[in-house]
């Protein structure tokens, strides 16, 4: 009843972001015999002090103790498993050992898509031989991001299945199966993973060459340590030469594991031992200007990593989503007690000004479910840390976000020139349209010298439309529309030069369909810009950029990046109109150029860059025009990622999807679809800008 009373978005109710609720769950021992379904738009957290612990009870009956999308009895899903946004679980210990061990015991079923998250969770399972349990089992969707998360015991620590996630900081104990099961997917990137005692550390369904069949299709697995366990990853089908699902292992500590890659025939690909992997791949290897790949299974290019990237020991830094459990109450302010309101009609720029000019870097900021009509630049200071609500939602909206040709910033974060902390978690960050000229994020603050990934993100996102109260909804801006009303902005994220920032989770969407309504319903929206970084780092950005016109990523200047994973798709309106129209070419933005035939956005576009990493890529082109048929010979988009020539980028484990070119070089077309083909999507092992 906590989580269903009020409305909420349930069985029957596509998507909603109109009932949000956070739900707490206290220190102590909670004991369940059905499943506790997370709704629409719900963040349900436990105590971050002293996690309780949810105990399966032995009679439990449903598919796991936590579900994020439930099964109705004719068999078909509460929600579209690729439209399930927003949910986030956190702090919890869930014990299954109550349960029979031959029961498919199942701790989290989460068949999510963007704007999700699993954060610091243990569940501990049977240990008894031939078991059936399982930590998390996923089936489809289209991720996210899941970390801090351990799983003792059970067949498998995690079964998954899904377009494209990335994981950070897994540990899968004492698994009589394996850590982790991989059904399929088009890209998925593992960032810090620990494996100890388990039979098999990655087994992988393979071999799946077209959509109908597909398997794993690209796994990206960075900053590994697995001990005792006989088989860290094991294919079900052997390559024999041809690409039949990419693998790729960078930085891989192996302590008493016989065999590093193999297959379930017995094949050993690659002989294991007490030994460290560096760079290995198996898949399709390019470089440079070659438009001619290799098939590789062995050693591959092994880029730079700026050491201001990496932690003490010599991994990808990662940060765990602040949570600020060591601090008092009285240590926490809310803006509504201070004068904000968060009713969406309010002008609420002064009250949040003020609170943040008074208290930043003295209390933890608290902003009260709501949302927060702003009307110029909230000015974000160093030393600020916020804190959203179930996301609570910033709006910018009015004249002084209306001209594209003197783009103003909805939020700032820190002042140009500015170092210090900040930290900001569980926002949503909008328009109400039309504001062509809308940047709505600013970052210019720089972490203090020794505080890595002390200036981030994490669970907070942008959504342009698509929501009550936007004036971008289908009403406005149905599909196929030109509506000069229906502009939503002009760059969603600007990472500034002297700027540096660390973004977990962070889904940049310029909404396709209208998410209240129907929910289903596709708009004609406009974004000029999805993420411009001109960063001289260090960066570390996990997420999502959608549908914005000319660009979803673009790196101008930008040094010291470590990206992965990170998906892409084009509008689906274009090109009609292409790009750069409705917007045009701003040069003090570093706006790429269309040359070559090029009549959609680019996914990446990357120049005067250096030290660049990407560690796991999807960019998808699914429609021209809100047709499909484009699809059929991967001509929906003539390029899709394009470096210049004199930047210093590697891609691993880069999936396409429509793009006749997978990668170019100067907007020269360089690497084809046809000749990496991995299942539905295209896959390039690694590309580097030079062998």
């Amino acid at each position: 009843m906590a989580i269903s009373s009020g409305d909420r978005c349930g069985e029957g109710c596509a998507s909603s972001t109109t009932t949000p609720a956070l739900v707490y769950f206290p220190a102590g021992t909670y004991v369940v015999s059905s499943p506790i379904i997370a709704y629409y738009y719900t963040a349900i957290i436990g105590d971050a002090r002293n996690p309780p612990t949810v105990i399966a009870s032995s009679n439990f009956s449903g598919i796991a103790v936590f579900d994020a999308d439930p099964y109705d009895a004719d068999g078909a899903n509460w929600y579209v498993n690729q439209d399930n946004f927003y949910r986030s679980i956190r702090n919890f210990v869930i014990d299954l050992t109550e349960m029979p061990a031959s029961a498919t015991a199942t701790g989290i079923h989460w068949q999510v898509s963007q704007s999700t998250s699993l954060v610091n969770i243990v569940v501990d399972m049977s240990t008894a031989a031939g078991n059936n349990h399982r930590g998390l089992f996923m089936e489809d969707g289209s991720g996210g991001f899941m970390g801090d998360l351990v799983f003792n015991g059970g067949a498998y620590g995690i079964w998954v299945g899904n377009q494209q996630f990335t994981v950070r900081n897994l540990t899968v104990n004492n698994a009589n199966a394996a850590a982790i099961y991989g059904l399929w997917n088009w890209g998925w990137t593992y960032q810090g993973v620990t494996i100890n005692n388990c039979t098999i550390g990655f087994e992988l369904l393979t071999g799946g060459l077209s959509n109908a069949d597909q398997t794993v299709g690209a796994e990206a697995i960075i900053d590994a340590v697995v001990t005792d366990t006989p088989i860290f990853v094991q294919s079900s089908e052997a390559s024999n030469g041809t690409l039949a699902g990419s693998l790729v292992l960078n930085n891989i500590q192996l302590n008493n594991v016989p065999t590093a890659v193999g297959v379930a025939n017995g094949d050993v690909v690659l002989a294991g031992g007490t030994m460290t992997i560096a760079s290995w791949g198996q898949g399709d290897v390019y470089s440079g200007t070659d438009p001619n790949g290799n098939f590789e299974q062995g050693n591959i290019y092994a880029a730079y990593k700026d050491p201001s990237l990496l932690d003490s020991a010599g991994r990808i830094f990662g940060k765990a989503h602040p949570q600020y459990f060591d601090y008092a109450v009285d240590q926490f302010i809310t803006v509504k007690s201070q004068g904000a309101v968060g009713d969406g009609v309010t002008d609420d720029t002064d009250a949040i000004n003020a609170v943040l000019s008074k208290y930043a870097g003295c209390y933890i900021i608290f902003f009260d479910a709501g949302v927060y009509k702003v009307t110029s630049t909230i000015n974000v200071p160093a030393g600020s840390q916020i804190v959203g609500e179930a996301w609570t939602v910033i709006m910018g909206s009015g004249s002084n976000f209306a001209d594209q040709t003197n783009p103003q910033v909805v939020v700032q974060v820190g002042a140009e020139g500015s170092e210090g902390v900040a930290e900001i978690t569980d926002f949503v960050f909008t328009t109400q349209g039309p504001t062509p000229g809308a940047i709505v994020i600013e970052w210019n603050i720089h972490e203090p010298s020794g505080e890595q990934g002390a200036c981030g993100m994490w669970d907070s996102h942008i959504r342009l439309g698509g929501a009550v109260g936007t004036n971008l909804e289908t009403a406005q801006c149905p599909s196929g529309s030109d509506n000069t009303q229906c502009f939503a902005s002009f760059l969603a994220i600007h990472l500034t030069s002297g700027s540096t920032a660390y973004l977990e989770g962070t889904w940049v969407w310029l909404a396709d369909h209208d998410l209240d309504g129907d929910g289903t319903s596709q708009l004609t929206i406009f974004s000029g810009r999805g993420i411009l970084s001109e960063s001289a780092g260090p960066v570390w950005m996990i997420g999502t950029s959608e549908h914005h016109a000319l660009y979803q990523y673009n790196l101008a200047g930008a040094s010291n990046h470590y990206m992965g994973l990170i998906q892409t798709e084009t509008p689906y309106y274009q090109p009609d109109p292409a790009p750069p129209t409705p917007f045009s070419i701003n040069s003090a933005y570093n706006d790429p150029t269309f040359d070559n035939g090029m009549n959609m956005a680019w996914a990446v576009w990357v120049e005067s860059s250096q030290n660049v990493i990407i560690f796991g890529a999807g960019h998808y082109s699914f429609f021209q025009n809100y047709s499909q048929t484009c699809l059929t010979n991967n001509t929906c988009n003539p390029q899709i990622v394009n470096t210049d020539s004199t930047s210093s980028v590697a891609i691993y484990s880069l999936s396409t999807v429509g793009s006749t070119y997978q990668l170019s070089v100067n907007q020269d077309g360089i690497i084809n679809w046809a000749d990496n083909v991995d299942g539905f999507a295209s896959t390039v092992t690694v590309w580097s800008p030079t062998s």
